[in-house]
């Protein structure tokens, strides 16, 4: 590989790491190219990325980062899942890591702050940004609803009364 290239892939894991909400260091051991493809398209499906990596340069670049201590998790057939959204990359990696065991997540990162595997298996159970929008959205939705049902209740009862009231005299 040459220098320029090197150089080039430092600067695009710079770049990962610096706008990455959520990194999470897996090993890949014996795993596919079918599987490692198939992997991939499901993060994209939710917004996220997988990528392997070189250990040495992926140490250069995490260096200026919140992610700097990362560095101590890149030994061995390293690849980062990583998003935008903190869930995301978790839930669809501690998913693919249940049904196939040459995935091994061995931790991550989230706001600067070094997570064991246990961390981000507890990261991936957490709802989503989405299904946390939609609930608040729900909470909010559920009073309006209930106000607008009482507001037309006493004119329903009216109504029955004087058809009541018609129908006997």
């Amino acid at each position: 590989m040459l220098r320029a290239e090197k150089t080039r892939i430092v600067d695009e894991l710079g770049s990962i790491f610096k706008e990455a909400e959520v990194v999470v260091v897996t090993h890949y051991m014996g795993m596919t190219v079918a599987e490692v493809t198939d992997l991939r398209r499901q993060m994209r499906d939710v917004g996220a990325s997988f990528r392997v990596t070189k250990n040495r340069l992926a140490k250069l670049a995490v260096v200026d980062t919140a992610y700097a201590p990362l560095g101590e998790l890149l030994t061995g057939p390293t690849a980062i899942a990583y998003s935008p959204d903190p869930v995301a990359a978790p839930k669809v990696i501690a998913a693919f890591a249940k049904k196939n065991d040459k995935l091994k997540i061995v931790g991550g990162g989230y706001g600067g702050n070094l997570l064991d595997a246990a961390a981000v298996q507890t990261l991936a159970e957490l709802p989503s940004l989405d299904e946390l929008r939609a609930k608040l959205l729900s909470l909010i939705n559920t009073p309006a609803t209930r106000l607008v049902g009482l507001l037309q209740a006493p004119g329903g009862q009216i109504a029955r009364v004087l058809k009541a009231k018609a129908e006997l005299g």
